[in-house]
């Protein structure tokens, strides 16, 4: 399947910004799938993630930009800390050479690697939020496809970095949105 990624990028966001919007006050420490995390500090993740996208695109290095994110970056208004960090990683990333290499943990990356990570971290953690707070959870069909695609060839080393949850088996004949989840270690 032929995608822009940019495009994707966006619209993963965009379903995980409907997400947050729909959080209500009551919700903010509810449990989430994603067991370390209450809907507060997967907010809080998805924030951490896009401050610092602008400057990662931008060419700076993780010594450049230090540890000024390192604290709560959602405060009294987490909804607006999301709105004001979405856009200018959105600004951010529609602005990127996508054969540019950016600086992560890893080392140089191409930022089209980099914005396909931030896509799908998008798009899982907007199901997870859906689940949390009771909201529709059903993802764009051509996303899960990208996504699916990308993440099946690597499935066993995507689950031995621990970053995604235990190898879960989806039922016989499960949808393309359940065997995914089930890639990323959640049951549907």
């Amino acid at each position: 399947m032929d995608y822009d990624l940019k495009d994707f990028h966006r619209r993963a966001v965009g379903f995980f910004g409907s997400r947050v919007a729909e959080i209500r006050d009551a919700q903010w420490h509810d449990s989430t799938p994603c067991t370390d995390w209450d809907v507060r500090a997967l907010v809080q993740h998805l924030v951490y993630e896009n401050v610092w996208t602008a400057p990662l695109m931008e060419g700076a290095t993780l010594d450049e930009v230090g540890d000024r994110f390192e604290r709560d970056l959602l405060g009294e208004d987490p909804k607006a800390a999301w709105d004001e960090a979405m856009q200018e990683a959105l600004g951010a990333v529609q602005r990127v050479d996508l054969d540019k290499s950016v600086h992560l943990s890893r080392g140089p990356t191409p930022a089209s690697q980099y914005i396909f990570e931030l896509f799908s971290d998008h798009l899982i953690h907007g199901w997870d939020l859906a689940r949390a707070i009771g909201a529709d959870e059903r993802m764009d069909e051509d996303m899960v496809q990208v996504a699916f695609d990308m993440f099946k060839p690597f499935e066993e080393a995507l689950k031995q970095t621990g970053l995604y949850g235990p190898k879960i088996d989806p039922p016989e004949g499960a949808d393309l949105q359940t065997r995914l989840l089930a890639l990323a270690g959640r049951v549907a």
